[in-house]
């Protein structure tokens, strides 16, 4: 006798709830069928549901999306870098203890007491006919942020050395939940053929007809939920072994909506519009935002994190804001609509000729109309670089390009090229090849778990 065994997913919505209604129907037909049909199947969501991003995730610190992943029955999920490290300890205790779904993160443990009740390491599921499935999950390692607010999240790799073999004397069947990324999923592919099936998140990869390395199967859709996944299972009873897996990533932003659904979302949404619209401040004139000048807001809060810090110096993007602020009341939900990144601050430590390089790249026309995606940031380009701490000498040359010739501190000493100074930025310049001067800093202090719009919003008190 052969059994098939449905698995259907979800991974990186980031809080875009566009298609979330569509989902929800997907998914609900999906059980249906199944049912009907005899077989086993589970939904499960591989993380970064939550994106705060949204006025619904921020108003709620993520619990309406838990209630939406309930609503939408799902079964299983692990934890994105959005959950883990975007709320704080006690927000992350508390976002899961009305799930009537089961969360699994092998990698992730608690530094402030006991873990929570909901957090286990993997679960097991049975199906119709007896096959046992164990269900693990593993989330990103970002310790120098998870540390900061009582967590840790130990080495995926050295986690599933510990606990695979419990699993494998328990389960018929493994399958990883991965918020790891691709590249991380093949090595892990390579490294322990045991794992049946990984399905991935984190890097926002699309796989429509999943990919098999090492004689695992991989599995991804994507990000925002055009699409849901599908793994299919084939349990060949009368040799007692896998006979056969697939995978598939179906679009699914033309089918109806759900009603429920789309009445949960209208009502979360109204009551989190309540929820933001409480005054942060109040203001005499209007105040102008422009990613291509230093305006008084941008500038005020370049001073703001030098202030938080106590850097020497500090440097911040004109494109972290994005919209105009009218003279009058300006609520919570204003800073969040042009502030709605997740992004901290952050201090790295660079020489005095490493800072004056970042300076230069982060002036030129190619950096300030860049179209930057993720590292936190949520808008649409990087926009001009406003400094704190320091004066700027520039130099026009023949192309009537501006060079920056010197930058001196506010005592007016140039910068010392050997001299180690702190810098004060905005954590997305410590990824990826930006700039790449910060980036390399072997020195790196978060500033959490305050985002930059709540460092905006004592700006705003104080103007």
């Amino acid at each position: 006798m052969e059994e098939q065994i449905y698995f259907y997913y979800t991974n990186d919505l980031h809080s875009n709830f566009d298609n979330w209604s569509q989902v929800s129907y997907f998914l609900k037909q999906a059980k249906h069928r199944c049912q009907a049909a005899g077989d086993s199947c589970w939904t499960v969501d591989i993380g970064d549901h939550m994106d705060r991003v949204h006025p619904i995730a921020e108003a709620f610190k993520g619990k309406a999306n838990v209630a939406l992943l309930n609503e939408a029955g799902y079964d299983i999920a692990t934890i994105g870098n959005n959950e883990g490290i975007t709320i704080s300890h006690d927000e992350l205790v508390a976002l899961y203890e009305e799930a009537r779904f089961t969360i699994v993160c092998a990698n992730l443990h608690s530094k402030e007491g006991e873990a929570p009740d909901w957090l286990q390491s993997y679960t097991l599921v049975t199906s119709e006919h007896g096959v046992k499935i164990a269900v693990v999950g593993l989330t990103a390692p970002f310790n120098a942020y998870y540390e900061l607010l009582g967590w840790y999240a130990s080495p995926p790799y050295e986690q599933l050395e510990k606990i695979l073999g419990t699993i494998k004397r328990q389960a018929d069947v493994i399958i990883l939940l991965s918020h790891l990324g691709y590249s991380e999923d093949c090595e892990i592919a390579r490294r322990f053929p045991g794992i049946d099936v990984i399905i991935g998140g984190h890097t926002h990869h699309l796989l429509r007809n999943g990919e098999l390395v090492n004689h695992t199967l991989l599995s991804a859709a994507g990000k925002h939920c055009h699409y849901i996944g599908e793994v299919i299972l084939t349990w060949d009873h009368n040799q007692g072994r896998l006979k056969q897996k697939q995978a598939y990533a179906t679009n699914i932003t033309h089918l109806p909506k759900d009603l429920d659904t789309d009445n949960l979302l209208t009502a979360y949404q109204e009551r989190a519009e309540r929820i933001l619209a409480k005054p942060v401040a109040q203001l005499s004139s209007p105040l102008e935002v422009n990613w291509r000048k230093v305006t008084p807001i941008l500038q005020a809060l370049t001073d703001a994190l030098k202030r938080q810090t106590n850097a020497d110096c500090a440097m911040l993007n004109a494109g972290v804001l994005l919209e105009s602020l009218p003279e009058g009341t300006v609520t919570y939900g204003d800073i969040h609509r042009i502030c709605p990144h997740p992004i901290n601050t952050c201090v790295v430590e660079l020489t005095g000729s490493e800072l004056l390089e970042a300076i230069r790249s982060s002036l030129t026309e190619e950096f300030i109309e860049f179209e930057l995606k993720g590292f936190g940031f949520r808008g649409k380009m990087i926009g001009r670089m406003a400094f704190s701490g320091l004066t700027l000498q520039m130099e026009e040359l023949k192309d009537r390009a501006l060079f920056v010739k010197q930058a001196f501190q506010n005592d007016g000493i140039p910068l010392q090229p050997d001299r180690i100074y702190t810098l004060a930025t905005a954590d997305t310049f410590t990824f990826g090849r930006l700039i790449p001067e910060i980036a390399r800093s072997e020195v790196k202090n978060y500033y959490l778990p305050e985002f930059l719009r709540d460092i905006l919003a004592q700006t705003l008190q104080s103007m």
